[in-house]
């Protein structure tokens, strides 16, 4: 399974595995990881599971699609590399994905 490392405002990383197919949002929440709080249990609906894609990463992963970009704008502190962690769906091709987690999710 591809891996992903989330680095937290604290500093700390932590990888995690994520099955291709599953979103990195799904992955995070089977791995207890800290921060991604997924509210709405991954239909784009709450912003609980913002991250922010490491800048090497950003094109690999692609832009947000209008529903997420609208939920963004929601989120605590969204940047331009902002995204909804459920709406990133994991593939082959993401292998090592590089993510940082907001100091809050609200």
């Amino acid at each position: 399974m591809p891996s992903v490392n989330f680095h937290a405002a604290d500093g700390s990383v932590e990888t995690i595995e994520v099955a291709v197919g599953d979103s990195v949002m799904r992955g995070a929440r089977d791995n207890m990881v800290d921060g991604i709080e997924a509210d709405c249990g991954g239909v784009c609906a709450c912003a609980t599971c913002h991250i922010y894609v490491a800048p090497e990463w950003v094109e690999r992963v692609g832009p947000a699609g209008a529903d997420e970009s609208e939920m963004l704008d929601c989120a605590n502190d969204p940047r331009p590399n902002s995204r909804l962690s459920c709406q990133i769906a994991m593939t082959a091709e993401l292998e090592g994905l590089t993510v940082f987690l907001p100091e809050s999710q609200r």
